[in-house]
């Protein structure tokens, strides 16, 4: 049996793992034998199936939390503070690549903070959200994002917990429910990133910092009656 087996490696090249094996063996020689013994027996002959290499898994690997959909599209806030959205986009330059993470806040589009990493992990959404904690009083803010792997992750839950924040997700797939925020994206992309060609990534923080500061203090909108997000908050206090 262990000819019949060294047999079946060399014409398959080995690729057979001891289930196979124990069929070809009944199919070219009608002898049946039990699949336990040819394990046992390519065990001890220390013979091993070569073993497709499996792919990398991007799934989940943690129980994730998800919330309802709180905001519900609903965009306008009567006072700044009450609603935040925030979300991550990538930053194609000079065959490389980078992740800005954004929050924003709704009643004036303001944007509170942001932060600039070359990984798209749980760590960025964090230190984003750590960040705007130092500039404002988060307490009871609802904050509005997508359904991503950092937002549903549990740390990031129970940092808004510690935070007394309220968490609000878009439903799956549905990238309407955070517009607000992809509309953002499109004036940072098409007013600034794309007009220019970045050959490092601090040329590239450089101008998301000078872009975000001009949007803040100077980019007068429609809808805040031709002011500044900066303007319009200060002339409401």
């Amino acid at each position: 049996m262990k000819k019949k087996i060294a047999e079946c490696k060399t014409e398959v090249r080995g690729i057979y793992g001891y289930r196979r094996v124990r069929v070809w063996i009944e199919k070219k020689y009608g002898i049946k034998m039990n699949h336990k013994r040819v394990q046992r027996l390519m065990k001890i002959m220390g013979i091993q199936a070569v073993i497709r290499k499996k792919r990398p898994y991007y799934g989940k690997k943690e129980v994730y939390v998800v919330s309802g959909n709180l905001l519900n599209r609903d965009f306008h806030a009567s006072r700044p503070n009450e609603k935040w959205v925030t979300d991550i986009t990538y930053l194609l330059f000079n065959g490389q690549r980078l992740y800005l993470s954004v929050i924003k806040d709704l009643y004036n589009n303001e944007i509170i903070t942001y932060q600039i990493s070359r990984r798209n992990d749980l760590k960025l959404v964090m230190d984003t959200v750590k960040q705007a904690r130092k500039k404002r009083n988060v307490q009871g803010i609802l904050l509005h994002s997508d359904q991503g792997f950092q937002y549903t992750s549990r740390q990031y839950h129970n940092l808004l917990k510690r935070y007394k924040m309220i968490v609000s997700m878009s439903r799956k797939g549905n990238c309407w429910d955070n517009a607000s925020m992809e509309n953002f994206f499109s004036h940072f992309k098409s007013e600034c990133f794309n007009r220019y060609t970045f050959r490092t990534s601090e040329e590239v923080k450089h101008a998301v910092q000078r872009y975000i500061q001009f949007y803040n203090q100077e980019r007068f909108q429609q809808k805040l009656n031709n002011l500044s997000p900066f303007e319009y908050r200060t002339q409401a206090a």
